[in-house]
């Protein structure tokens, strides 16, 4: 397999959240992908497999074991197919169901990739798991902010969403990375999306991913979407509206996600981002 590099959601190098990608995967097995995504040693590795019928299998693996969708590595995949194959629409088929992801140059001649999420959906967050969440990362009730309520979240995959009432509670991210996989993996949570509103349309995240073997995710596309889904229907934002997301500056991989949220209920949503090849 060719195994090529990107960062998404960066035009530099240095920032953004690198992802394998395989756009030619036919034949490898489970097993084979999951041991080149270890080796890759990037959140997520994505393959493809083209059967000819118009739409691209996609499946997504972090070096742990495989994620239903993943924002991120489905811009890279994107901006890659767009290098090899020229820019356009493509139709793929995720574990999650079913997403369009469009690529175009921007004015500097930056590639640049659209996907639309399946349709999200937001439910509660039992009492219980929030109070072992909030404990793991050491986080009081008192570091919440009222306006934006815990909820878990989902465009792809699942994310409890927690929003910090300040800046710098979001900043001091330390938490039990064995305590938080195995609270993940029990209640199927891809990401901790962890937020923080700066303006109306303009926030700040932090991504933990214990699932992925990785302390921390620079920018998290199906996060992303996920969030997007939730302040619809919970009627945080006025819609339709565009949303920027800063993520990755704590961790020194800035990354900049453009949220895209139709009024329309139950329509997916759209992240925009550029990518680079590494």
């Amino acid at each position: 397999m060719e195994i090529l590099r990107y960062v998404a959601f960066s035009t530099d190098p240095k920032g953004g959240n690198p992802a394998g990608v395989v756009l030619d995967a036919t034949g490898a097995d489970d097993a084979t992908m999951l041991a080149t995504a270890a080796e890759v040693g990037y959140s997520e590795t994505a393959f493809v497999v083209d059967p000819g019928d118009g739409s691209l299998d996609v499946r997504y693996f972090s070096p742990l074991a495989e994620v239903p969708f993943c924002g991120h590595a489905t811009i890279a995949t994107a901006v890659a197919h767009a290098e090899r194959h020229g820019t356009g629409r493509l139709r793929l088929r995720t574990a999650a169901g079913p997403v369009t992801v469009t690529t175009d140059r921007a004015a500097d001649g930056t590639l640049v990739a659209t996907l639309v999420s399946v349709a999200p959906r937001t439910a509660p967050l039992e009492e219980s798991d929030l109070a072992e969440l909030l404990k793991i990362l050491g986080w009081s009730a008192g570091d919440l902010d009222p306006a934006l309520p815990p909820r878990a979240a989902f465009g792809g995959a699942w994310h409890p969403v927690i929003a910090a009432a300040s800046r710098d509670r979001l900043a001091r991210l330390d938490y039990d990375m064995a305590a938080l996989g195995a609270l993940m993996a029990r209640e199927e949570w891809t990401t901790v999306d962890l937020v923080w509103r700066e303006s109306p349309t303009v926030f700040h995240a932090r991504n933990p991913f214990p699932p992925g073997g990785v302390v921390e995710d620079p920018a998290t596309g199906a996060a992303a979407a996920a969030f997007g889904g939730y302040l619809r229907q919970l009627g945080l934002v006025p819609v339709p509206a565009t949303l920027t997301i800063h993520q990755g500056v704590d961790m020194g991989r800035p990354s900049t996600i453009t949220v895209t949220v139709p009024a329309e209920a139950d329509t997916g949503i759209g992240v925009t981002g550029a990518a680079v090849r590494l």
